[in-house]
């Protein structure tokens, strides 16, 4: 019998699990495959290091520039080198893990190859998670569940709680990791937008290896394909600039949906039972970053258990702190705020997109908000908006 049963060892898992173990309480970890890399761009902001310190050792490649690109090819840069601290980008084969192992070593037991498919019930009370593996069924029994695993994950719509998510409601991109000569800046993470919900990514992991990759949005979901929009993209002659030559040797590559519309409130806990990371939409609905919030949600989720079973009170309305969170809040505050901008950017073919990266030209404080809203997924101010209706 475990006190914390977290299903998915992804970054929100890991850290519900690593402060769960420090704070003595026995944890189950349960992951489908240690060995699965998620298709991801692999950005991870400054704020990492608040949650992860030990990550300043480590040889991750370093990030201190950022140039967003509109549909029209206008650029708009931004470097940080001496106003802000580093971020970081990473293969996340490798990041997972280091975040798994940090888990392990605060005393967490990891089960990987297991595939969480249902509840174990009593009563009519989930009191664990089941699982299939090589060995066959498992069972993980413990006071409180924490689901982690995913968009895909089985256990979110068999709580209850969640429904199957709709195409329109998600993003859809595909990544790949590539390596040979190139002239990509290596310091320098790049978007690019297009006159549809979607946009690309061009980001340097070593000095000859870069992931790539691309993504659609919304009800343009159903209006692209991604293999042949990915595509077209890295041929694209602007593209091209960047990644010259044809003879790259492909490393990887995968495709995954992520939530769309920002956190879940209405589904975050119940008897029991809370939801974090991508499970409970924990990602920037237009940049599409989510490493750092999700590692917020499992920080807050693992604060909130550990005052649970301290006072041995697992119910909904003792859960409800969890959703009450000052960081759980602040992150859906800012999500519905920046949601609000997403169709706008989009608008007359991404041409509002572009007037944003001009008057980030000449405006500060405008360029800050931007700046804030795609590293830190931070929500702009009222008069942003202001601003932007100004200029239309």
């Amino acid at each position: 019998m475990y006190d914390v049963v977290i299903s998915g060892a992804g970054p929100a898992g890991s850290k519900c699990a690593e402060i769960l173990a420090k704070s003595g309480f026995k944890v189950a970890l349960i992951e489908k495959d240690a060995n699965w890399r998620k298709p991801c761009g692999g950005a991870v902001n400054s704020r990492i290091f608040k949650y992860y310190p030990q990550l300043r050792k480590l040889n991750f490649h370093r990030i201190n520039k950022m140039t967003i690109y509109s549909a029209d090819y206008h650029k708009f840069g931004y470097k940080w080198k001496e106003a802000r601290d580093y971020s970081i980008n990473v293969d996340r084969l490798e990041f997972d893990n280091v975040l798994r192992n940090i888990a392990v070593d605060a005393g967490a037991e990891l089960f990987d190859k297991n595939i969480s498919y249902d509840f174990v019930i009593k009563n009519n009370q989930k009191i664990g998670v089941k699982t299939k593996s090589s060995s066959g069924i498992q069972e993980y029994r413990a006071k409180i569940i924490v689901i982690a695993d995913g968009m895909s994950s089985k256990l979110a719509i068999k709580s209850g709680f969640k429904k199957k998510w709709k195409i329109e409601d998600i993003m859809l991109a595909k990544s790949m990791i590539m390596e040979g000569e190139n002239n990509i800046d290596k310091d320098t993470i790049s978007l690019f937008f297009k006159p549809f919900k979607g946009y690309g990514w061009l980001f340097p992991l070593e000095e000859n290896k870069f992931n790539i990759g691309f993504g659609t949005m919304g009800e343009d979901n159903l209006k692209y394909n991604l293999n042949q929009i990915h595509n077209e993209f890295i041929n694209d002659p602007n593209i091209k600039k960047f990644i010259p030559k044809s003879n790259f040797k492909k490393i990887w590559e995968g495709a995954y949906p992520i939530p769309g519309l920002g956190v879940s409130e209405k589904s975050l806990y119940g008897d029991n039972i809370m939801f974090i990371g991508d499970t409970a939409g924990f990602v920037n609905p237009i940049s599409g970053e989510g490493i750092c919030p999700s590692i917020a949600s499992g920080k807050a989720a693992a604060e909130t258990a550990i005052n649970a079973l301290e006072s041995d009170e697992i119910s909904a309305q003792s859960l409800r702190n969890y959703k009450l969170h000052p960081t759980i809040r602040k992150i859906a505050r800012s999500y519905k705020l920046t949601l609000s901008l997403l169709d706008f950017c989009f608008e007359n073919e991404g041409q509002n997109f572009s007037k944003m990266c001009k008057m980030a030209e000449s405006d500060d404080n405008f360029r800050e908000s931007i700046v804030n809203m795609f590293l830190f997924s931070k929500a702009p101010p009222k008069d942003f908006i202001l601003k932007l209706n100004s200029e239309n």
